[in-house]
C-alpha cells in the first residue's frame, strides 16, 4: 500500500492517559454491546465484565494523563491509521452523503475506559463502541495480527480498520439497532445474529477495497493499493475466522459458539464486497 501522511484528524491519542475503574450495573443493552465487541482474538468481553454482572465504566482518561513514550516506528503506525481511516471515511461520505457522520480511532495502551462501553483491555483487540461511536485500538494488535495469526502486511491492518468503520456505518444506518431488536426477541439466535453483523462489516471492508482500487481515485484519497494487497486482506480474513481461532485455542471447533464467522465465510464476504463494490450486496440478514 502507498499512503499519504495527514494531519491526524482521524485519531484521538489516549496512549498517555490512565483511567480508573468503577462498577456500575449493566442491563441487557450493555450485555449485547459486550457480545458485539468480541474480536478475533477469541477473548470474551463478558468475562472481562464479570459474566454480565457489575461492569466497570468511566469517562475516558478520568484519572490523569502524561507524556507518550513512543518510537518513530510507532508514530508511523499512528500516521498509517489516520490515513486509512481518512480514506475509508471519504468513501462512506461519498456513498451515504449527509447520513454519514465521521468517527475517530481512539488509540490506547493496555486498557481503556471508554465513554460508551465501559472498561476494555488490549487483549480484546480492536473494537467499535456504539455508545460513543468511536473505534478503539491498541497499536500492539498489529504485531499480534502478524505474529499470532500469520496475517502480515499493511493491507491486513487496513482491513481490520475498515471492518471497524463498517460497524460505525451499521450504527448510523440503523442496522446495529435492528440486530439488537432481533437478538432481544430471539436470545437463542444472538450468536448467529452477531456473525451476520460481523460478516457484513467484512463485506463493507471489501467495498472500501474496491473503491480504493479504482483507477484515478488514488489521487483523491489517502491510500493507493499495490499488487498483492487484496491477497493480504483475504489472508487476514481467513486467519481470524472463528473456526481457526477455536482450533488454535482448544484443538476443536464449536460452530454454535461462533460470533464472527468461519474463515471461509469471512473470506467469502470480504471478496463479495471487493468484487461488487456495492454496500447493497452486503445484506447478510436476508
Amino acid at each position: 500500500m502507498r499512503w499519504t501522511t495527514g494531519d491526524r484528524g482521524n485519531v484521538e491519542d489516549l496512549r498517555g492517559r490512565s483511567g480508573g475503574m468503577r462498577a456500575v450495573p449493566m442491563g441487557i443493552g450493555g450485555v449485547v454491546v459486550l457480545l458485539l465487541l468480541s474480536w478475533a482474538t477469541g477473548v470474551d468481553f463478558m468475562s472481562l465484565a464479570g459474566g454480565g454482572g457489575p461492569a466497570p465504566s468511566a469517562s475516558v482518561g478520568t484519572t490523569g494523563s502524561g507524556p507518550v513514550a513512543t518510537t518513530p516506528a510507532e508514530e508511523k503506525r499512528v500516521d498509517f491509521v489516520d490515513a486509512v481511516i481518512g480514506d475509508v471515511q471519504e468513501m462512506w461520505q461519498q456513498k451515504l452523503g449527509n447520513r454519514y457522520q465521521p468517527t475517530r480511532v481512539r488509540l490506547f495502551r493496555d486498557a481503556v475506559d471508554t465513554s460508551g462501553c465501559g472498561f476494555a483491555q488490549a487483549a480484546s483487540g480492536p473494537f467499535y463502541c456504539p455508545g460513543d461511536q468511536r473505534v478503539y485500538l491498541d497499536l500492539g494488535f498489529f504485531d499480534e495480527l502478524q505474529q499470532r495469526f500469520g496475517a502480515a502486511g499493511d493491507f491486513a491492518q487496513a482491513y481490520v480498520l475498515a471492518h471497524e468503520v463498517g460497524h460505525h456505518v451499521q450504527k448510523l444506518t440503523g442496522i446495529d439497532s435492528r440486530m439488537r431488536e432481533m437478538a432481544s426477541r430471539n436470545p437463542s439466535q444472538r450468536n448467529e445474529l452477531s456473525v451476520r453483523l460481523e460478516l457484513m462489516a467484512d463485506c463493507f471492508a471489501g467495498v472500501w477495497g474496491h473503491a480504493t482500487n479504482q483507477a484515478g481515485r488514488a489521487s483523491q484519497g489517502h491510500v493507493e493499493l499495490e499488487s498483492g494487497d487484496i491477497e493480504e486482506g483475504l489472508r487476514a480474513a481467513a486467519a481470524i475466522g472463528d473456526d481457526r481461532i477455536q482450533r488454535m485455542q482448544t484443538g476443536r471447533v464449536f460452530p454454535d459458539k461462533f460470533t464472527h464467522g468461519s474463515s471461509e465465510q469471512r473470506v467469502t464476504w470480504f471478496r463479495r464486497g471487493f468484487e461488487r463494490g456495492d454496500p447493497e450486496a452486503c445484506e447478510t440478514f436476508q
